[in-house]
């Protein structure tokens, strides 16, 4: 007998108690609240030191991306209901598919100084590593007894730890300008001293998170699709052809800046994806594709005013050091390497 709404649960990860995918989706939006927080934050400080040498009227219109907040909420929640929906075979494939991504620009930055640097891989990041905190979670909580319970303390941990970069934040961009300047808040103080490096960390945190992903990602994908001995020869040309499509997605997007470009690359390799798990995948994991669809463009939308940002200060190291258009910050740290190399 057909019961309505039967096909909810094949929506769901296989194997999975619907619980422990929420406080899964919970954490993993959490990590990339707390990504976006100190990306504002280190972005916003930067810009408070380029305005010492730029107009008013130009100061202000700059901030002005920065100070629409409202959305986080819907943010926040929207990342948690399609993370919880995503199941581990396909949060493995995207968390493998991004390492190839960042391999491949680290390589193209190692060859070309000119390249994009730092923050727009962190910006491409954002649902990826939200896929590779559940991928971990999914593995490192395999059979444990009680999982819900880790997970609910994690959930918690998670929830404070977004709420204090939030506020973080939100401290930054209403006092940080007075701050700096009459220096009298610890917070602010630090931030002016050290907040260059904050950026770095980051890409180490990342990095981290990424390395136990990994892990994760390739005993489930070896587990769900590499198991049989045939697989591997059906596998091995699929993955060839996929690693040259990532290599021509960096390459173009190298050629091109802007958010057009970004959103083609993303289409195209989760078509890509798409075509993959129609060919060797099961229903549920095409749909938990069409949901990476969405979470890709829920985190590009509302991280529009970060890429504005990591595209200006690009164009700002392209400029020549000491033109007329070159920064206050790029000369102030040219100066600083030249005193301590002497």
């Amino acid at each position: 007998m057909f019961f309505p709404f039967s096909w909810i649960p094949e929506i769901l990860p296989i194997d999975s108690n619907p619980i422990d995918c929420f406080f899964q989706g919970v954490i993993a939006a959490c990590g990339i609240s707390v990504l976006c927080s100190l990306m504002r934050v280190y972005y916003f400080t930067q810009m408070c030191c380029d305005s010492e040498t730029e107009s008013k009227e130009k100061t202000e219109s700059s901030r002005s991306p920065l100070t629409s907040n409202w959305r986080l909420f819907v943010h926040f929640w929207a990342l948690t209901g399609l993370l919880s929906l995503i199941g581990p075979r396909v949060s493995s494939l995207i968390v493998l598919e991004f390492s190839l991504r960042a391999i491949s620009a680290w390589v193209s930055a190692r060859l070309d100084a000119g390249s994009k640097g730092l923050g727009l891989i962190l910006i491409q990041s954002h649902f990826s590593l939200g896929c590779s905190i559940t991928c971990s979670l999914y593995f490192l909580h395999q059979g444990a007894p009680h999982s819900s319970l880790s997970l609910f303390l994690a959930a918690a941990f998670s929830w404070a730890l977004a709420g204090c970069c939030n506020s973080l934040w939100s401290h930054v961009a209403r006092l940080y300008p007075l701050h700096s300047t009459e220096r009298y808040c610890g917070r602010c103080i630090t931030l002016l001293s050290s907040g260059h490096t904050l950026l770095a960390f980051l890409q180490r945190i990342v990095v981290l998170v990424f390395a136990v992903a990994v892990v994760s990602s390739f005993v489930t994908v070896y587990e769900h699709f590499l198991s049989q001995k045939e697989a591997l020869k059906f596998w091995t040309p699929l993955t060839l052809c996929y690693t040259m499509l990532v290599v021509y997605n960096q390459e173009d997007q190298r050629r091109q800046m802007g958010a057009e470009p970004l959103l083609h690359t993303v289409a195209l390799r989760l078509g890509a994806l798409l075509v993959l798990m129609l060919t060797v995948g099961y229903w549920s994991d095409v749909l938990h594709v069409l949901v990476t669809f969405l979470g890709e463009a829920v985190c590009l939308l509302f991280t529009k005013d970060l890429l504005q940002l990591v595209l200006k200060e690009e164009e700002d190291t392209n400029m020549p050091k000491y033109g007329p258009n070159s920064s206050y910050r790029q000369r102030e740290r040219t100066s600083n390497a030249r005193s301590k190399s002497s």
